[in-house]
């Protein structure tokens, strides 16, 4: 592990286009999926809104599709909805999961696109959301799983997990490993920075923040270990505001 951080770069420039790897496309109807759990559960906006700390207009824009979460935003959302991260990457009853083949694909791509689920997850049939603020996840498993999220995450240059004055905290344990580019996390009141090959776990109750270092995006697995499980007492699952200009002690 490096030591904690003590500036990083403010670059916010794209990638170029023709530096970008083909990726799957992403899943829609996240706002449409959010909502019916939470008419479901009887929930209103307002409840919903003031039980994660934000506004309802916020939630009633992320319900229509006008605009994305952030990824704590939504963990805040699926926390209080109790869902998993599953059930927002599910594809509507009836349809195949979409795939990045274009008409002239193999037969292998598209016959992974209608195959029955099984343990093995193809690259080109991977269930894809964009959240805001650039960051991507690609679900890396088949079939559901009760206890463990098991993604493949893309942060874009300049992408972060929640706003700069804000970190996140939900139940579970935290596993990430780096492929490439530089990933900041701010867990509590320290931070690290991670490079390719390096690796870090850590508890997710404790307030954490994730964001991307440099002109590359950060690449990484991840995985939440039993986020809805976790037995302990759960604190607040909203961001929570940190004091600007804030420091990581020695």
């Amino acid at each position: 592990m490096t030591p904690r951080i003590t500036s990083r770069p403010r670059g916010r420039n794209p990638e170029p286009v023709s530096k970008r790897k083909t990726s799957p496309p992403a899943s829609s109807g996240v706002g449409a999926k959010l909502r019916a759990a939470r008419e479901r559960s009887g929930a209103t906006v307002r409840g919903i809104a003031r039980a994660i700390g934000v506004s309802p207009s916020l939630i009633s824009q992320i319900e229509h599709g006008r605009v994305m979460p952030s990824v704590g935003t939504l963990y805040a959302i699926t926390t209080e909805l109790g869902l998993l991260v599953d059930d927002v990457f599910k594809e509507e009853q009836g349809t195949a999961p979409r795939t990045a083949s274009p008409p002239a694909a193999s037969s292998r791509a598209r016959l992974a696109a209608t195959a029955p689920m099984g343990p093995v997850q193809d690259r080109e049939s991977r269930r894809v959301i964009r959240l805001a603020s650039g960051v991507r996840w690609e679900l890396l498993t088949a079939t559901p799983d009760d206890e463990l999220e098991f993604l493949y995450v893309v942060y874009d240059v300049g992408g972060e997990s929640c706003p700069h004055d804000s970190m996140m905290r939900h139940g579970g344990k935290e596993y990430a490993y780096l492929l490439s580019g530089r990933l900041g996390v701010k867990i509590g009141f320290e931070e690290f920075e991670l490079g390719p090959g390096q690796s870090i776990s850590f508890d997710a109750q404790v307030p954490h923040r994730l964001f991307t270092i440099g002109e590359q995006p950060a690449v990484a697995v991840w995985a939440v270990l039993n986020r809805q499980g976790d037995v302990r007492p759960q604190r607040p699952t909203a961001p929570v505001a940190v004091k600007r200009g804030s420091r990581a002690k020695s």
